[in-house]
């Protein structure tokens, strides 16, 4: 699968026009769409809801982005969870997986590179993910 999963910290860039990051996310958006599917997936899609009061701007949004969504495989649920206990084991307080292990996850299994702000934590858990970051 050639594509791109798209962090929520980008997409919140361009959404609210963050004044230091939204030049770059777009940017990068627009530069990767040209050669690779966009993807989101449910992680991503209830931490951008969060720009929006109704579910059909958010709607609108992701397809004017022209982003789709991608389900979460199972393997992918499954090495978050091997990744949570990771965490767990060099103390994390969290006492369920956070959004980024399901999404560096998914990234991992289905082979997709992942565009975001957010490297430490992708690069501690799932180093074998391609992450496209400033």
């Amino acid at each position: 699968m050639k594509g791109v999963l798209v962090d929520s910290n980008i997409i919140l860039d361009v959404f609210l026009n963050d004044s230091k990051w939204a030049d770059w996310s777009e940017s990068k958006l627009e530069e990767y769409s040209y050669h690779a599917s966009l993807y989101i997936n449910s992680m991503v899609y209830s931490e951008i809801s969060i720009a929006f009061k109704l579910i059909e701007d958010l709607e609108t949004a992701i397809n004017k982005a022209g982003l789709q969504m991608l389900e979460i495989p199972k393997e992918a649920l499954f090495l978050a969870g091997k990744a949570f206990l990771i965490y767990k084991s060099r103390k994390g307080a969290k006492r369920t997986p956070l959004p980024d292990f399901f999404i560096g996850a998914q990234a991992a299994v289905l082979n997709l590179d992942l565009l975001t702000r957010d490297v430490s934590r992708y690069q501690s858990y799932f180093p074998t993910v391609k992450l496209i970051a400033p």
